[in-house]
């Protein structure tokens, strides 16, 4: 039977026109694509900062268990979940916005609080996301260059340019910290100081998927601030340090009064029921993570070392990865890697840089003989 084809019809044309001019975001190349354009068999993924220990086997027991009831819609509102995170972080559950995922949050951030008439700041080399969610709403996207090769923090966020570009249209102002994809980071009092100047018609949407990891490095618990900051929304994530990426659970923690906006348009079944058990059950295990958070801050230290020893340039990190520069066009030595059966990720607007997640000891001892072999 032959298929029917609509020629010329063109129907996209009928989308809203912010989303016609948007270029999708495009994770960290899967194993499986790798291996059928190469055929590679043997490949490890450092692409995408996944948490190599995986969850912790209470975790695992927990999902495999929710998967009696999977005929069931989950609990819409996340009941127990959002009373454990509620307990765990010491904050009232009406603060606690759940999302599918962390960037979830950062898509119903930006459609309860942009319009055209509106704008959004975010740093440059922050998120990919951020102005992927800034302008699907078709507000306008103010980009601010980050710090210059000379300061003690390279490519980090200039908070001061940021602050001082905001005005009286800034509804959204984005800092992740620790940053992605470049792994630096801000000092605590200087992103507080930020959080108080902003004012009360900007919301500081302060990212923290990283803040298990930076913590041990000095970066900010921004939940504590809360109290005296009602412009403060802070996202997190079970991706990373609680190794449940597959999962897909995140949260944002806020004045109350930004939660009901966002739990308003936040879709209803938005968390599933395995993912939720995970990530209850994650919670009650603090031991795993932490365990898992300081051997990759521990494995961290080892490769800038053996990166350093390479005459290679690496930002400073404060997550479980790194960003470092080639010297020479990155797309050449990423494409070595991946017929090394090695995957790393390129970054854009930085030509010469690509992205490292941390992996097990014996997955770094791998990359960086592969690295080595990509550069000679």
């Amino acid at each position: 039977m032959s298929k029917t084809v609509v020629k010329d019809a063109h129907p996209s044309r009928l989308a809203v026109p912010a989303v016609r001019q948007l270029a999708p975001y495009i994770p960290g190349k899967p194993i499986g694509e790798l291996t059928r354009e190469y055929g590679v068999q043997d490949i490890i993924k450092l692409a995408s900062n996944e948490n190599p220990y995986g969850p912790s086997s209470g975790s695992l027991a927990a999902m495999r268990q929710a998967l009696d009831g999977l005929w069931l819609y989950p609990d819409g509102s996340s009941h127990d979940l959002k009373a454990a995170l509620a307990e765990h972080l010491s904050v009232d559950p009406a603060c606690i916005t759940l999302g599918n995922g962390s960037n979830d949050l950062l898509v119903l951030l930006a459609e309860s609080f942009l319009t055209p008439a509106t704008n959004a700041i975010y740093s440059q080399h922050g998120f990919a996301i951020y102005p992927l969610v800034i302008r699907a709403t078709g507000a306008r996207v103010i980009e601010v260059p980050a710090l210059g090769d000379d300061s003690s923090m390279p490519l980090g966020h200039d908070l001061d340019a940021m602050l001082a570009s905001i005005d009286a249209q800034t509804r959204l102002v984005f800092i992740a910290n620790p940053n992605n994809p470049t792994g630096t980071w801000a000092q605590p009092d200087a992103v507080r100081e930020f959080v108080r100047r902003a004012g009360p018609d900007t919301l500081v949407v302060l990212d923290e998927a990283y803040f298990e990891y930076g913590r041990l490095r000095g970066t900010q618990d921004g939940i504590a601030w809360l109290t005296d900051s009602p412009n403060l929304v802070v996202t997190r994530t079970f991706s990373k340090a609680y190794g449940l990426a597959g999962a897909r659970v995140g949260y944002a923690v806020s004045h109350p009064d930004v939660a009901d906006v966002l739990n308003r348009l936040r879709a209803p079944f938005n968390v599933n029921s395995i993912a939720q058990a995970g990530a209850l059950a994650a919670l009650a295990d603090a031991a795993h993570m932490q365990r898992s958070t300081e051997a990759t801050m521990r494995e961290l230290a080892r490769v800038e070392a053996a990166i350093k020893t390479m005459n290679l340039w690496s930002a400073p990190s404060a997550t479980n990865f790194l960003l470092l520069r080639t010297g020479v066009a990155a797309s050449q030595i990423y494409d070595r890697l991946l017929r090394d059966g090695v995957i790393v990720r390129p970054i854009g607007g930085l030509p010469d840089a690509l992205r490292i997640s941390i992996g097990m000891p014996a997955q770094n001892d791998r990359m960086l003989a592969a690295l080595k072999r990509a550069m000679s």
